[in-house]
């Protein structure tokens, strides 16, 4: 699909914001309700607390008993037992959601973890861990929820990351788990349009979280480690990290994720969704990861038998613009048709005389 090349996803990530425009319960419309993993800390907490306080019903999930106790707390949420790499859990929380009868307008697939360590050290085991939670637990609960989202014609919304298009010494393996969900997220938004169901993903920057203080928990508590071989200057300063890390706590993490549980509202309820949301607490966040985008497309179009000019990417820029910032639609099919034509001709060259 053309919203599915990398020049697509460049520019909607360039794209302008559009405010939200709210469907929550009011005296004629129905509650709507949410899923939400990893709801316990962080970004998940922040937006079912958001989602909540806005009178949206928020299922969350969370795995340990104190954190159940206390979402339960909060009007208009209700916990539940979910541990994303656990299939029964996943089961016996849809049962509960179907029974409590409200239906499910949208997934939140926030559940996540952090692993940092060089590739040719790290242990396979790692990697497994990675993908069990961060890709895998996202194909879980989408695939098991999925018959409720269809129903109501809802959305589905997948927390990635900047590090779905960085990468760097370290993140080797997280990277991967965050790169895999931009490509589900793409494959399932075009799969799910067939049943009038919108997907996204949100990519948030260098947000206060959990996940990070978790990881190096893990670290800390693996006292059987062996050195590393070739990094290992760099793994006692990973150390030395998380133990100053762990003494700051949370509040040393950086910037409250609110702005990335406004964004989640946004990406559900908003009239005219984008495919991505990035969201980063400062603008060198956006530059490191916009210019990426922009070399990796270069790169990937430069020297060879097909490379486009740079008018021609320049052109393709301005004519999907409008999709991007909001001023036009794919769901207005004149418009539609109108990109298609466009696209057909560019990509095969045919208005420049190249075969």
């Amino acid at each position: 699909m053309i919203r599915t090349t990398l020049l697509a996803a460049l520019v909607v990530i360039l794209s302008a914001s559009v405010l939200p425009q709210h469907a929550c319960a009011d005296d004629t419309n129905p509650q709507m309700a949410v899923l939400i993993t990893g709801a316990s800390t962080g970004i998940g907490r922040k937006a079912a607390e958001r989602l909540a306080a806005a009178g949206y019903f928020v299922y969350a999930g969370a795995r340990k008993a104190a954190d159940i106790e206390e979402l339960n707390n909060i009007k208009n949420v209700m916990a539940v037992r979910l541990d994303v790499t656990k299939q029964d859990e996943i089961d016996a929380a849809f049962e509960l959601i179907q029974r409590e009868g409200r239906g499910l307008w949208g997934v939140v697939n926030n559940a996540g973890v952090n692993v940092v360590a060089p590739l040719i050290e790290a242990d396979v085991s790692e990697l497994e861990f990675l993908f069990d939670v961060n890709v895998y637990g996202v194909f879980r609960v989408t695939k098991t929820f999925a018959p409720l989202i269809i129903e109501s014609k809802g959305r589905v919304v997948n927390i990635s990351s900047i590090s779905g298009f960085l990468s760097g010494d370290g993140y080797g393996m997280y990277s991967a788990s965050k790169h895999a969900v931009e490509a589900l997220t793409d494959s399932l938004r075009s799969e799910m349009s067939k049943f009038d169901v919108f997907v996204a993903a949100v990519e948030p920057g260098n947000f206060a979280s959990e996940i990070g203080l978790t990881r190096c928990q893990r670290r800390l508590a693996d006292t059987d480690a062996k050195p590393y071989v070739y990094f290992e200057e760099r793994r006692q300063q990973l150390l030395a990290s998380c133990r100053e890390r762990l003494k700051a706590g949370i509040k040393n993490e950086g910037t409250p994720p609110d702005a990335v549980a406004a964004t989640i509202e946004r990406a559900l309820f908003e009239e005219n969704p984008k495919d991505r949301y990035l969201v980063v607490p400062e603008q060198v966040e956006a530059g490191w990861t916009i210019a990426q985008v922009i070399e990796e497309l270069l790169s990937l179009n430069a020297r060879h038998d097909h490379s486009f000019t740079r008018d021609e990417l320049v052109e393709y820029i301005d004519t999907f613009w409008p999709f991007a910032a909001g001023e036009k639609s794919f769901d207005d099919e004149g418009a539609a048709a109108e990109m298609d034509a466009f696209f057909e001709v560019w990509a095969t060259r045919q208005g420049n005389g190249a075969e």
